[in-house]
């Protein structure tokens, strides 16, 4: 059985990129993960952390350095890179960066459900969300206002809020849609709602 690629977990990606930096324990690689709002960029839990470590070091890809005791603390193995691992690495991150995936939104899947709830109800909804994402908004630009780390690392605070920004333009423009066009939208969607009657609450 062809074992599979650890890179292909972008928390696995992001361990290798950070020991690029420097070697480091998995405790300091957590740190950082923390310090640097990791979780903003991809799901992961903090237990898996060490098994992706394990996985890289199956894969070749880091090996230890050293092993560091801390007073009465249990020993911590220190990791870095391999030549392999960064030559994978640079691979890994050429294809995220220059090949679209297909990343499954909760919305988009709402939104091709949209149907299954009545057309009086949407705009509220809507709003709701929008409130949500004007303060998401404002805590990217918070972020970017940061003076005290190299531009260049708050880039992904840029893209999430052009995305976040993009999305309150497509909120807006359906919301009027919804409330001034609903025939625009086709009858489908009153009609379906007419015959199965006021929607449960």
């Amino acid at each position: 059985m062809t074992q599979r690629d650890p890179l292909r977990n972008l928390l696995a990606v992001t361990v290798l990129g950070y020991l690029l930096e420097r070697p480091m324990h998995p405790y300091e690689l957590g740190k950082l993960l923390k310090q640097r709002n990791a979780g903003l960029s991809f799901d992961y839990k903090h237990a898996s952390l060490y098994m992706v470590v394990e996985q890289l070091s199956r894969a070749g890809y880091i090996e230890p350095d050293r092993v560091e005791r801390d007073g009465q603390r249990p020993e911590r193995t220190v990791y870095r890179y391999t030549a392999s691992g960064r030559a994978r690495l640079l691979d890994r991150m050429r294809e995220l960066v220059s090949v679209p995936a297909t990343e499954h939104r909760q919305f988009e899947a709402a939104l091709a459900l949209i149907v299954t709830l009545p057309p009086q109800e949407i705009p509220e909804l809507l709003e709701q969300r929008k409130q949500a994402l004007t303060e998401q908004a404002e805590r990217q630009r918070k972020s970017l206002r940061n003076n005290e780390v190299d531009p260049l690392f708050l880039i992904e605070y840029d893209y999430r809020l052009e995305l976040i920004q993009a999305e309150l333009r497509f909120i807006e423009r359906f919301s009027e849609l919804v409330r001034k066009e609903p025939a625009a939208l086709g009858d489908f969607w009153q009609s379906l709602h007419a015959r199965w009657g006021p929607a449960a609450t």
